[in-house]
């Protein structure tokens, strides 16, 4: 006679809160940075040293490009199955 084994599991509790929940609120208050960054940041100027050629770019691109990268991360821990 062969015994078959039933390995249990824990009965799973409700979760009030989604574990995806928090990564997805982190990369919306980024986003959110960068809105008002771009929208009440300084510009970022350049100049060579005789001052003749100058060059503007708003700072929140600066910002976006940290953001995008932050976003890519906090999604690729947080969201990866398995977790």
């Amino acid at each position: 006679m062969t015994e078959k084994v039933v390995e249990s599991r824990p009965p799973r509790e409700p979760r009030l809160v989604p574990h995806e929940l928090w990564p997805s609120l982190a990369i919306a208050v980024m986003w959110l940075a960068v809105l008002l960054v771009a929208l009440f940041g300084p510009d970022i100027e350049t100049s060579n040293a005789a001052g003749t050629n100058t060059s503007t770019v708003p700072s929140g691109v600066v910002v976006a490009l940290f953001a995008f990268l932050a976003s890519w991360v906090v999604a690729r821990h947080a969201f990866r199955r398995g977790a």
